[in-house]
């Protein structure tokens, strides 16, 4: 009985390691019969397993999907990969999963071994409860997530950044995640344009709408096109700088989402900065720590002015503060 057992767990594992099988190939692997291949398959259906099975040259064996969700086998990876995975949930973006997160974490927790639960315990981290101001519902995150996989049309309230309150309809195509932030990429029917959408600001208007023909992606794809809009407030104007230091210096400072650096004579080089306004780059020139100068545009120069003036006069605040009295 024991030995039946042990190889019904090891035809489980294999069978959810590969989608198809030949029942030749288990029978090796298990190093058993063909026909005690067809029997142990009939005892995994007995308890709940979907093993569908194929005839003639070509046929085997393959788990499907079931009416009730039956018990996973999972190496120690796999494991310690879900265990983690619940346990971000129970405090993340995505509202309304908490509480599941946390009973299924328990259940793993029970049938862990102990080599595993030590090693999950090891990893004890004090979270502050604050929830995210941005967390998605986990029924409109669902049904956003059918309607782009079954490429039907979908209605909904949208509230800008504003608080402005549009009624929208889009074909759908995908979500994209960017940090704490969930995004729908659809095609806009009123605007005829790619738009994206914070899925937290929307409410989904059900039943949704009729199923629509594919367009082809924006160059790049979803990701690349919500990142871009992203990027958009923080790239509204760019300046160009001379830095008094080696580009070996400057380079590790430039982040490639607001910057570009290229190398100048005598060990300067030159920044090319983008960001929301020109007075931010004025700010930002001083964490270079070296002497600079602004080739354009010329506005930048009267915000460095402006700089300049608010360091004078901070530095003579410090120094009146330590003055001894007369």
């Amino acid at each position: 009985m024991r030995e039946t057992s042990a190889r019904l767990l090891k035809l489980l594992s294999l069978l959810q390691t590969r989608r198809d099988w030949a029942g030749a190939d288990l029978a090796e692997r298990l190093n058993v019969t063909p026909r005690t291949v067809r029997r142990d398959v009939d005892k995994l259906r007995e308890i709940g397993y979907p093993v569908n099975a194929t005839a003639g040259v070509g046929g085997g064996y393959q788990l499907g999907p079931g009416a009730e969700m039956p018990p996973l086998l999972l190496d120690d990876e796999e494991t310690l990969a879900v265990a983690f995975g619940l346990q971000s949930a129970a405090g993340g973006a995505v509202a309304g999963i908490g509480e599941a997160s946390l009973r299924a974490l328990t259940k793993l927790r029970q049938v862990m071994p102990s080599r595993i639960r030590h090693r999950l315990d090891a990893l004890r981290i004090d979270v502050v409860d604050r929830p995210a101001r941005s967390a998605v519902d986990a029924g409109i995150l669902s049904v956003v997530a059918g309607v782009c996989h079954n490429r039907e049309r979908l209605r909904f309230d949208y509230r800008s950044h504003d608080g402005t309150e549009t009624r929208r309809e889009v074909e759908p195509y995908s979500l994209v995640r960017s940090g704490a932030r969930w995004y729908l990429l659809g095609w806009d029917l009123l605007r005829q344009d790619w738009r994206s959408f914070r899925v937290d600001r929307l409410t989904p208007k059900v039943p949704t709408g009729p199923r629509f023909t594919a367009r082809a992606l924006p160059e790049g794809g979803a990701a690349a096109f919500v990142a871009a809009g992203l990027a958009r407030p923080f790239t509204q104007v760019q300046a160009s700088i001379a830095l008094q230091a080696p580009i070996e210096t400057i380079a590790p400072m430039i982040d490639e989402r607001w910057g570009t650096v290229k190398s100048g004579p005598d060990q300067t080089c030159t920044v090319t900065l983008s960001g929301d306004s020109l007075e931010s780059i004025a700010h930002w020139l001083g964490a270079f720590d070296t002497d600079f100068t602004i080739l354009g545009p010329p506005e930048l120069e009267a915000e460095c002015m402006r700089v300049a003036e608010r360091h004078t006069f901070l530095s003579e605040r410090y120094r009146a503060s330590v003055r001894p009295p007369s």
